[in-house]
Order: C-alpha cells, then structure tokens, then sequence
C-alpha cells in the first residue's frame, strides 16, 4: 500500500443530544467536565474505543485489520501469535537478543493490528513485543460551550426475584445522567515519520477518517442515544515535515453560538466561520 507521505491534521465536531458522551467513574458516572470552566470534555481513549470499534466491525476478517484492544482480550495470547508466526521461543519479559529477530516481532504485530498501527502500543508485558509510538493522535474533545449535568431519576417495575418483591413495595428508584445539549470539538494528527515506523499507510488513514465519520452510528446504548459526528475538516501539508503549525490550522475554524441569550439545543444554533489558510495546506471538508 502506499506510503503516507504528507503531515495531517483534523478537527471533528461532534454533538450530543440528552445523552452521556464519556462519563467520568471517579464522579459517579457523571459526564466530565472541567470544574473551574463548565466546559464538557471527552477523553481521548473514549474516542479511541469507538475507531476501534467501526473498524472492527467493518473490517472483521480482513488481513492486517485485526485489533489489539478490546473488551475481553488477553494481550499475552496475541504477542504469542507473533512469536508462534516467527518461530521464536519467547523468554519471560524479554525481546530477542538478536536485533533482527526482535525488530521482526514488533513488525509482526503492527502489521496485523490496525490500532497498533494507528495508536501504538506498550507491549512489554509477559511475552514481549515491544513498544512503538503510534502516528496517530487525539486531544480531549472540549465543549464549545459549558454544559449543564442532569441527572434523570427513572424507576425499575420489575424486580429480580420473589425475596425482592416482598422487600420492594414500590418501585425501584435509580438515576441516569445526561447533557440536554452539546457540540463538542476533537482535533487530531497524523504524523508521516512514526508512520513509516508502524507501516500506517494511505489506506490506514482512510480507515481513520472513514470511522471518525460513522463512530457513533453503530455505538447506540440507553446512555448514549443521540451523539452524530456533524463535521470532519482535514487539512494536508504539501509536505512530510509540515508547511504550517497545527495550531495556526486549528484557528482558522471558528465555531460560535448565534445567541448568547439563550442555550443551544441544536447544532443549527452556532455559526461556523472557516478563515483562510497559510499556503501549502489544502483543507479538506470531508463531512
């Protein structure tokens, strides 16, 4: 496949809609937030998981696009795979001494795992395949505006057995947590020299862009029921080393609330001003 040869980066905005985008267990499941500002945040493993997620789903079966992280997965049984493939016994906690053999472990597992590709691992476990940086990079999503945490109280009917019945005269109380409302903006980058270190290449990072658009659309639960990726902007250097810094790009969009008197309750109420771009990076409207 062909070599990723240019500097990326991208900005997604994203809404959510009486929904709990990441909830934070340290607060008791409420959405996170910055305390000092009101602002939301979404953690960048959040996302990570959802990538994760569409690809395995669409890309199930396919050479090269298995995925390291996932619900359930014993990473020892997955680095042994590496070792199986190559014919080397492997040694407690230790690579190969031979710099080929080793090299040639931590290439094995980035060639059949995309998210090893894409995000890096740490692989140092029992059976060691080593560690690589990943090219691709999230920051925590951040509200455009500050959110209000609700918290829903709902009742349970039904009870789990006939000692509970008796127990519970009433119904069971509990509660869910939510934002009404509100549009969240994640920005990302790609990098072509760690790239070349894990092989992410063009198809690689069209698999990227292809799940960030449709992240949401199969991550459907009672806590999450209206979140849609609204726009995706990526904007592509001329060159490996990069033609402007990522944050002069990242200013050039410029998302508003229209009226600062009342809260938005839908992605119709902000404005979106795109400004003009250093030379030698094109910015693509992928969405």
């Amino acid at each position: 496949m062909a070599e990723l040869k240019n500097r990326y980066e991208f900005v997604v905005l994203y809404d959510v809609e009486n929904s709990n985008p990441n909830g934070d267990p340290d607060a008791g499941n409420l959405p996170r937030i910055d305390y000092e500002t009101g602002y939301g945040i979404v953690t960048d493993v959040c996302i990570k998981r959802k990538v994760r997620n569409y690809v395995e789903i669409t890309r199930a079966g396919k050479k090269g696009f298995d995925i390291y992280v996932k619900d359930g997965a014993i990473l020892n049984n997955l680095n042994k795979k590496a070792y199986e493939a190559l014919k080397i016994k492997p040694e407690e906690k230790k690579l190969p001494d031979d710099e080929k053999e080793a090299a040639a472990i931590t290439k094995f597992m980035c060639d059949n795992f995309y998210d090893i590709r894409a995000f890096g691992a740490v692989m140092t476990t029992k059976v060691n395949c080593g560690q690589v940086r990943g090219p691709v990079q999230f920051s925590f999503s951040r509200s455009i505006d500050p959110i209000v945490q609700q918290e829903i109280s709902i009742t349970r009917i039904a009870v789990t057995d006939e000692g509970d019945k008796a127990a519970e005269a009433g119904h069971t109380m509990g509660k869910k947590f939510i934002i009404p409302y509100g549009l969240y903006r994640m920005e990302g980058y790609i990098s072509p020299f760690f790239a070349k270190q894990t092989g992410f290449n063009e198809e690689d990072k069209e698999v990227l862009f292809e799940a960030l658009k449709n992240m949401f659309e199969h991550d459907r639960s009672a806590a999450r029921g209206k979140m849609a990726v609204r726009k995706l902007w990526v904007f592509k250097h001329q060159t490996e080393l990069g033609n402007a810094p990522a944050v002069k790009l990242f200013e050039s969009i410029k998302i508003k609330r229209k009226d600062e008197n009342k809260p938005a309750r839908a992605f119709e109420d902000y404005t979106i001003d795109l400004l003009q771009i250093p030379n030698g990076v094109e910015r693509i409207d992928l969405l």
